[in-house]
């Protein structure tokens, strides 16, 4: 049993913990997206049964909410949230063009492509952002994955559980995926995002919208770069630089202030959480992110 004793789906001491509460999660989201278009049927599931067009921040913050309740949320909150989703997908299907053909959009294959372009992308971003995160840990992380897979319908042992499986998985994969106009379309939204009415409060900061989408395109693999060819390239270096500095500033945002960016339903679930580990003896005065330091867990000291 996790040492939060089933207060959260996946506990403070998780190799998730020390992905899911970076605030480059924000451009790995992002990049996440990017790399599931590249999938024509995934890509053509989105684009037939959601406004994506008129909303794609909105998928990111589902996704947020999501991932959110699956890591933070009580085991109850993440089981209803998979029964929700499972029940949404296995209503929806996918008309495929190119065969006539008509899909599910809960079909395995299909399920696995957008775990894996997802959780891949959190990993290796945050990574580079400069979450120190070592190889075991990273292995450590996937495997944890695999529970949140099975929310969305994946049996655990169907998903890539290490670095090693993942890029493996990628290899196989690289004969399918292919550029298609709703996939260079999407990228072009999530270029130059619009923005939902409950969001307009950010207009102001819309000059960065599109240095911040660039670096999320910048940092998705070279051969999806290649497929896609939407920006010029810049030195690898320089993206990574970049990213560190993203992370920075977005760690001198209070908690508070950040979280206005989710939906309201999301910050409800934070708090829940909050309360929940600060009854158990988690030192929640600095927030959720602090609790990956082992001293403000339970039964440690700030000196041991």
């Amino acid at each position: 049993m996790p040492a939060t004793g089933g207060l959260t789906a996946q506990p403070p001491e998780s190799a998730t913990w020390l992905v899911h509460v970076d605030r480059t999660m924000w451009v790995a989201g992002v990049r996440g997206l990017m790399l599931q278009a590249l999938h024509p049927l995934a890509m053509r599931g989105v684009w037939q049964n959601s406004n994506f067009r008129d909303d794609p921040f909105g998928r990111l913050r589902r996704t947020a909410d999501f991932v959110g309740r699956v890591t933070y949320g009580s085991p109850e909150e993440a089981d209803e949230i998979g029964r929700r989703v499972r029940a949404i997908h296995r209503a929806l299907r996918i008309r495929d063009p190119d065969t006539g053909r008509t899909h599910r959009v809960d079909d395995p294959e299909l399920l696995l492509w957008v775990h894996c372009a997802e959780v891949m992308s959190y990993l290796e971003v945050v990574r580079r952002a400069g979450v120190p995160i070592n190889d075991r840990q990273a292995d450590q992380y996937l495997t944890e994955q695999r529970r949140s897979a099975t929310y969305v319908g994946l049996h655990a042992d169907d998903v890539p559980g290490t670095v090693a499986e993942m890029n493996d998985y990628f290899a196989r994969m690289r004969p399918v995926l292919r550029v298609i106009p709703e996939s260079a379309a999407a990228v072009r939204f999530l270029l130059w995002p619009r923005l939902p009415e409950s969001m307009r409060f950010l207009s102001p900061a819309k000059p960065v919208y599109f240095p911040f989408g660039a670096l999320c395109y910048y940092t998705l693999p070279g051969w999806a770069r290649r497929m896609y060819g939407a920006l010029p390239e810049v030195p690898q270096i320089a993206v990574t630089a970049a990213l560190r500095a993203f992370r920075l500033a977005m760690n001198t945002i209070p908690d508070a202030v950040h979280q206005q960016v989710l939906d309201e339903g999301t910050r409800a679930m934070l708090r829940a959480s909050r309360e929940r580990l600060g009854a158990a003896g988690y030192d929640v005065g600095s927030g959720l992110r602090a609790l990956v330091d082992p001293r403000r867990r339970p039964g440690r000291t700030a000196t041991g």
